[in-house]
């Protein structure tokens, strides 16, 4: 794989609180510069990136429901219709964690939909939060994603008690197949957590570290 390959699979990632708009516009020119496939953000950056990035081919990924998946549905659709509106060309979005584990998969399920819905043919980006979810549950939002008619099946915020594991990514390849593609996100930081999640069967990966991570690939 080259630098440039590598890097079209990564969402260059900055979703801290804290976050200015020096650091925004650091995380869009080096996305631009290294040829990442979007950068994620919070939604308050989205018009801005958008502008930023106006005629590039870098994507603005904003993150819906973030990072609890406690936002009531309506919440969740109207951010995913906000950031259509402010320029976001993919939406990541949390699940409702809390009602999975209640048992209450059908609500968890139309509320995948209506976010596919709001996001106006904008690929979305399930996100399980793999970290507090059984086998069962995994596959069981897995396959609502493939019915939902989602882009992407994710593993994690990065603020659960843990991120992505190659073993989580393998099982979410494994129930979508080739329907969906895979993101994995949360502690992956340097260019073997990224080779081995991409062995485990990930097409996407989000971190705040790629321009390391593509830097530390032999050219």
């Amino acid at each position: 794989m080259t630098r440039s390959e590598l890097a079209r699979m990564i969402d260059h990632t900055l979703v801290r609180a804290y976050a200015t708009q020096v650091d925004i516009d650091e995380l869009c020119d080096e996305a631009v510069k290294y040829g990442f496939a979007a950068v994620s953000i919070n939604p308050a950056w989205t018009a801005y990136c958008a502008k930023r990035l106006k005629g590039e081919t870098v994507g603005v990924n904003t993150c819906v429901g973030f990072p609890l998946g406690a936002n009531t549905a309506q919440i969740k659709v109207e951010e995913a219709r906000e950031a259509a509106r402010n320029g976001a060309t993919e939406i990541d979005m949390v699940i409702n964690i809390g009602a999975l584990k209640s048992g209450y998969p059908k609500y968890v399920e139309q509320e995948i939909g209506a976010v596919v819905g709001a996001a106006q043919n904008r690929p979305v980006k399930v996100i399980l939060e793999t970290s507090y979810l059984t086998r069962e549950e995994k596959i069981a939002v897995c396959e609502m994603s493939v019915r939902s008619g989602v882009a992407y099946v994710k593993t994690s915020t990065g603020f659960g008690q843990a991120g992505a594991t190659p073993e989580d990514v393998a099982l979410m390849r494994q129930v979508v197949g080739d329907r969906l593609g895979v993101k994995a996100a949360g502690g992956i930081r340097t260019l073997a957590d990224a080779t081995a999640m991409i062995k485990a069967g990930a097409n996407r990966l989000g971190t705040s570290t790629g321009v390391d991570i593509v830097e530390s690939l032999a050219e």
